[in-house]
């Protein structure tokens, strides 16, 4: 498979993978869901074994979103399935099976085609552990959102749930945004290029327009969406 730049709004291609769950196609598998794809340097890592754990914990939280949850780590199979023993029992508050799939990327060349490893790096394990990288990929296959993040640093799944409530809400409004530490039922924005007039019909409950120094009036806040 050609190697791609997982840029927002590219398009994921329809890949095969194994994984812990069986044998995958894709765009198949993900069918009308959001997804979370999020990649890891290899089993039995600390830091990871973390994140894995707490995604299945928060398992029915990415089903209330539509979203289905798939890891990627450069080990085989059966080290795989090891590893998922250790994450339950570290895991304790894991509900019922670890319910969502692993990929099985040995020879790296999944990693390489999504562009989270240059092909001359794939075999090198110590250049090839940076792979920690994070996309949500909505049910159009297109990349919405990248997050990459060192070894050192564990992923913080809910704000991984936080960007989701705020990538699918303004699907179905899309004149508006999210503002910064914006939380569902909190004020959102509504974009400049909405006129006043248009923002009177479309937001009848009403909505702020906040005064700046600058006099450019481009402020405006809801909570009535």
């Amino acid at each position: 498979m050609k190697s791609i730049k997982m840029r927002l709004g590219q398009t994921i291609p329809n890949f095969t993978a194994d994984t812990t769950k069986g044998p995958i196609k894709f765009h198949e598998w993900q069918g009308k869901s959001w997804v979370v794809l999020f990649s890891h340097p290899a089993d039995f890592t600390p830091v990871c074994t973390t994140e894995l754990g707490r995604i299945a914990v928060h398992q029915p939280e990415f089903a209330k979103r539509n979203t289905k949850c798939l890891a990627h780590s450069v080990d085989a199979l059966n080290s795989h399935v090891d590893w998922v023993n250790d994450i339950k029992s570290y895991c304790l508050d894991i509900p019922g099976d670890f319910s969502y799939p692993i990929i099985a990327d040995p020879t790296r060349d999944l990693a390489v085609s999504l562009g989270m490893l240059d092909e001359e790096q794939k075999k090198d394990p110590e250049v090839a552990k940076t792979i920690r990288a994070l996309f949500i990929i909505s049910p159009d296959h297109k990349v919405r959102l990248s997050m990459f993040y060192p070894m050192s640093t564990g992923r913080n799944v809910d704000e991984i749930l936080r960007v989701i409530d705020s990538l699918q809400l303004v699907d179905r409004v899309k004149v508006i945004a999210t503002p910064a530490n914006w939380t569902p039922g909190t004020k959102v924005m509504i974009l400049p290029t909405v006129s006043d007039e248009e923002a009177n019909k479309l937001f009848p409950k009403g909505y702020d327009k906040v005064s700046m120094p600058s006099g450019v009036n481009y402020v405006r806040t809801t909570e009535n969406y």
